[in-house]
């Protein structure tokens, strides 16, 4: 069976990459955090070690609302 034609971009994704350890004193060693933007621009994939979160800028934009609420408290 011939695979039928489709289309489709190649394209480059915006990353950047930190050793944790740098932002918290609870990390370990290796610990890294790595940032990764949507190819639609819509949002980021961040990963934390082992744990990986999808993030919309509008889910972005309530935890900074909500963590700056939090520290008024």
């Amino acid at each position: 069976m011939k695979p039928k034609k489709f289309k489709y971009d190649i394209r480059a994704r915006k990353s950047i990459f930190a050793d944790l350890n740098e932002f918290c004193v609870l990390s370990k060693k290796h610990d890294f955090i790595e940032i990764t933007e949507w190819t639609n621009g819509e949002g980021y994939d961040i990963t934390i070690n082992d744990r990986s979160y999808m993030f919309s800028h509008g889910q972005l934009d309530a935890i900074r609302i909500l963590v700056k609420q939090l520290n008024k408290l």
